[in-house]
């Protein structure tokens, strides 16, 4: 059971003490164009922050409003560039970032990161009721993707914790997104992105608004293509490996790294020989770091293709004088697919079931052709020869240690993008709600609704069947082969193997360089490829041995499947209004309420990923085999058990709006949520005062707790994502854990704001304290707190047993380099303090009958102080301030201390011009010795230390726009004006996706009609 309970008396004592600030205003002063005059418009009733309706200039939290028109003058950006260009939001996921744990499994999905404190910790709202969060990938978070961007409002950002008004989620902050109801009329619209090296993006909109008698309508569809823009169109995303070691190179990859020599003493192996024949980067050659490095970056996209569309429906309908039922409904949808490496590094054994499995490697026999055609064409140098033109000797087994079955030859599966395999995603979003409202009097309102809303993803991933792989090497791959199985091998020796393999519907599979005719992606021939040089006079049809084509992969590739289905039931009932009390300031106004959430996660499998059908890595060949543990028989992406779980949360709620004086107000709001046995409950109120110390100048200040429950997936559900360990991505499972605890936070915000005719500006300090954050642990500093910057240094280390357990090995060695799998929880991690300053001013100037504004909104950063982690009594992160640091595979996202822009915008009559310069400070890659230190020993010592230091990312956009009389809206945006490119990191894709643009300069031309 977890109770806190906090006197709201010693919060607002707190808080007036403290107490220096004002409300933020909107980034741009609102307008509207009407005809030949532009003028500021009507405040808004503002409802986000408080359960009580308010005139924008009066209202008491830190809130950030934009509206349509100020959309519409910036272009109309995507919500996603939208979010990367809030100041406030931080770490962005919806580029094609596969290769970061947080962000896999989400391709066609966009967040918002409020703080840098993760997208699961800002509560997205739709016309202030909750949207389902997604459960795709390794963390909670809400689609905004779905968002039907074409039927928007306004954008209202409240850049404070809000737990006590809206519960869970909304720790650091709330986005609401509005939709119109005051439409009259049809509404068409569309725009043109142009991209270079991509075929651009296009979206298209209709909308109908009206009254149908005494029924209002709002009905809009929306449809949006985001064309693929692949990594080889960018030159800075394509870099040597001597530029970038951490570029999307693999020394797990193809060609590959072998051990001729047995596994007695421990593994010794070598690059394939080929590796430089077929772009390979080879190290160290005739030393213990032979490896040959391979580049799957040039199989991926930095935009992956995605088409969408939104239908969005809004009713309501009066039922008597004083009674409304507004019904409303949204169902999105969003089709993409993954291009990726051609296939992935098993890290998982073969097992006995497969012809020579069992030894906890695989395994080439030494009458397999592609080893004696290998072995005579480079002879001594392999580390193998054949004897007077014969296989190598009987009892000469090669042993692919380090590699994948493909890579820069290709998938010959697929023939898009040079042979990069494909994995679709679907999502659907399914949302309706109901609210009715009745009016007791003027002054009293009782508001009930009920919100369903349920996010339902499909997505493949392509891998291989481990022990068919093995049983492809050693001569039995095929879905015909009469001797798969180990029980039709029982009894066979060495010589009727050999005798058999490759007969009576079996193939083999030729993992070496010599398979492969081109690299797929330069185009360049194979020198070696053993199609166009038969060394031996071997037979070339596909299966013998030599030349693989997609029906031999296909005997041991497949296509695997997964669902990911969360759903969301809300039902509240809210009692609101002027309580009678009279203070010097008004009456004092009040809301109690009560609300019911019920969350539901269900996972399931297809058959080959899921524990239940196949446990281990033999059940594939018999259903009957046993294993010590249960891994499943895909050699990457592992597999689970079929899930479904759900959580029920009750909560009661109240706020007190306190009109002290003209000049001085305060609101105190409470909220008590109860989240059932095992994880308890939370009381957490939240105090705000606004005091107006001269008319045009006004302090503000605000205090408050919150708290969030550990989501079922992280209790009751394991995940796997893929990260970079040593020189390549390797599989990082993160396990379920249910001793989870919840994640509580104290938020304070205090700020001035200043209005003063035609000049505003505020400025805002923030400070969020959390204990008991919920993440997954760091791999970064796990692996780092084992290998080392030696790669072993504490291997054998009776300290350190408990971690190294959680690392599977090749060969069982321990070493960084033969690092196969690593297991991590979800826990309640290190204690985190962060602070920063919000800051917004613009001044209007009217030129004769124009109007000429300027105008500049941002954050600073101060601190983002992270605790101690401690994983298995070692600890693997020190505390460190993330401020201003890259952050990579930390618990922390990439942070750069300043981030804004600032804008200078002319109107005259029908016509906008605004020019804005965008600003993302440069930050640091805070990892040491073993990315930027003198000991990479694949380039013999030589230290890389570009990339240290990520520099700042600068852009200047133009937009022009002007309205006929016709009712018809043109706009021009050209983004990127001076064609910037992003500053380099060292990262897969050699730039930070989740915090700059891989675009470059675009431009834009959208119309809309009204009629």
């Amino acid at each position: 059971m977890v109770l806190r309970l906090r006197s709201a008396t010693s919060i607002t004592a707190l808080m007036a003490a403290t107490a220096v600030g004002a409300p933020a205003f909107a980034e741009d002063a609102p307008s509207q164009s009407t005809g030949a005059q532009t003028t500021r418009a009507t405040p808004e009733i503002v409802v986000t922050g408080s359960l009580l309706d308010s005139a924008a200039e009066s209202r008491i939290a830190p809130l950030t409003v934009l509206t349509e028109e100020d959309l519409a003058q910036r272009g109309s950006p995507t919500i996603m560039d939208l979010s990367k260009q809030l100041p406030a939001s931080a770490g962005v996921l919806g580029d094609a970032s596969q290769f970061d744990g947080r962000s896999q499994f989400n391709q066609g999905s966009a967040s918002i990161n409020l703080r840098g404190l993760g997208p699961q910790r800002t509560l997205v709202l739709l016309n202030g009721q909750r949207i389902v969060a997604t459960g795709a990938g390794n963390l909670p978070l809400v689609d905004v993707n779905m968002i039907p961007a074409q039927a928007l409002a306004r954008v209202e950002v409240l850049k404070d914790g809000a737990a006590a008004t809206y519960g869970s989620d909304a720790i650091a902050g709330v986005v609401n997104f509005i939709t119109r109801r005051d439409q009259d009329g049809f509404r068409a619209s569309g725009d043109y992105r142009y991209i270079d090296g991509s075929d651009g993006d296009w979206t298209g909109a209709l909308s109908w608004g009206g009254s149908l008698g005494p029924v209002q309508l709002f009905l809009s569809g929306g449809y949006q293509q985001r064309s693929e823009l692949s990594t080889t169109e960018r030159g800075f995303a394509m870099r040597s490996f001597e530029e970038n070691p951490q570029g999307g190179f693999s020394g797990g990859g193809n060609p590959g790294n072998f051990d001729f020599n047995g596994t007695d003493g421990g593994l010794s192996f070598t690059a394939d020989e080929g590796c430089e024949g077929l772009g390979g980067f080879r190290s160290s050659e005739g030393s213990a770091s032979d490896l040959c490095f391979g580049n799957y970056l040039g199989f991926t996209n930095l935009v992956e293709p995605e088409d969408r569309y939104q239908f969005y429906g809004d009713i309501t309908l009066p039922l008597g004088a004083r009674t409304e039922l507004r019904l409303t409904g949204l169902y999105g949808h969003t089709s993409t697919r993954l291009t990726t490496s051609p296939s992935y590094l098993p890290t998982i054994s073969p097992s006995s079931e497969a012809a020579y499995g069992g030894s906890g490697l695989f395994v080439i026999p030494s009458y397999a052709p592609a080893l004696a055609d290998y072995c005579a064409r480079f002879g001594d140098d392999a580390g193998c020869s054949v004897d007077e033109g014969g296989p190598p000797s009987a009892d000469a087994l090669a042993y692919p240690v380090r590699f994948r079955p493909l890579l820069a030859g290709g998938n010959p599966l697929y023939d898009h993008k040079r042979g990069a395999t494909l994995s679709y995603r679907n999502s659907d979003l399914y949302r309706l709600t109901g609210e009715l409202t009745h009016d007791f009097s003027s002054t009293l309102h009782l508001k009930a609704g009920v919100t369903y809303s349920e996010y339902d993803r499909h997505y493949q991933g392509t891998d291989s069947l481990v022990d068919y792989l093995q049983n492809a090497l050693a001569g039995f791959g095929g879905a015909n082969c009469t001797y798969a199985t180990a029980a039709s091998r029982a009894g066979m020796s060495a010589d009727q193997l050999a005798a058999v393999a490759g007969g009576d519907g079996c193939v083999y599979f030729n993992p070496f360089s010599t398979g492969s005719a081109t690299n797929a992606v330069t185009g360049e021939a194979n020198p070696n490829y053993a199609g166009a040089d038969n060394v031996l006079g071997l037979d070339l049809t596909p299966g013998a041995g030599l030349i693989n084509d997609a029906a031999v992969v296909d005997s041991f590739y497949t296509v695997v499947t997964r669902r990911a289905n969360t759903s969301q039931w809300v039902g509240d009932v809210q009692l609101s209004g002027e309580s009678g009390v009279m203070l010097p300031g008004g009456a004092v106004g009040f809301a109690l309420g009560a609300q019911y959430r019920r969350e539901s996660y269900v996972r399931q499998y297809s058959a080959e990923n899921n524990l239940a059908v196949n446990p281990c890595p033999g059940s594939i060949l018999n259903p009957d085999a046993t294993c010590s543990s249960e891994v499943g028989p895909l050699g990457f992406l592992g597999a689970d058990r079929d899930v479904n779980v759900s959580s029920d949360v009750f909560a009661l709620f109240a706020e007190l709006q306190l009109p002290v004086t003209e000049r001085l107000q305060a609101q105190l709001s409470a909220r008590y949520e109860d989240y059932g046995t095992g994880i308890g409950s939370t009381f957490d109120p939240q105090a705000r005062i606004r005091f107006e110390v001269a008319d045009g100048l006004a302090l503000r200040g605000g205090v408050g707790t919150t708290f969030r429950g550990p989501p079922p997936q992280n209790t009751r559900a394991g995940l796997v994502k893929l990260e970079l360990i040593g020189s390549g991505l390797r599989a990082v499972d993160v396990l379920a854990n249910r001793e989870l605890s919840p994640e509580t936070a104290t938020t304070y915000n205090a700020g001035i704001d200043v209005d003063q005719g035609r000049f505003h500006a505020s400025i805002d300090y923030y400070r969020y304290e959390f204990e008991g954050a919920i993440e997954a642990e760091p791999v970064s500093g796990i692996v780092f707190a084992m290998f080392g910057a030696s790669g072993d240094e504490h291997c054998g280390d009776a300290a350190y047993a408990g971690l190294q357990d959680r690392f599977t090995f090749a060969g069982g060695t321990c070493n960084i380099a033969n690092v196969e799998r690593l297991t991590t929880y979800a826990v309640n991690s290190a204690d985190v303090t962060t602070s920063g300053l919000d800051f917004d001013a613009s001044y209007d100037q009217p030129l004769g009958a124009a109007t000429l504004q300027l105008g500049v909104s941002g954050t600073y950063l101060i601190n983002y102080d992270v605790g101690d982690v401690v994983v298995e009594g070692v600890q693997v992160q020190s505390a460190f301030d993330a401020a201003g640091k890259l952050n990579y595979q930390t618990t922390a996202y990439p942070l750069p201390r300043w981030k804004g822009y600032g804008w200078l915008q002319a109107l005259w009559g029908r016509q906008s011009l605004r020019l804005q310069l965008n600003y993302v400070d440069g930050y640091e890659d805070q990892r040491g010795a073993a990315i930027f230190g003198p000991n990479n020993s694949a380039l013999g010592g030589v230290s890389v230390t570009a990339g240290k230091d990520i520099g700042s990312f600068t852009t200047l956009d133009a937009t022009w726009r002007t309205v006929l009389e016709t009712g018809t809206s043109i706009s021009v945006a050209l983004v990127n004006l001076l064609d910037q490119y992003p500053p380099f990191a060292r990262l897969d894709q050699n730039y930070d996706p989740f915090t700059a643009s891989p675009l470059g300069f675009t431009a834009k031309l959208g119309v809309t009609q009204e009629f």
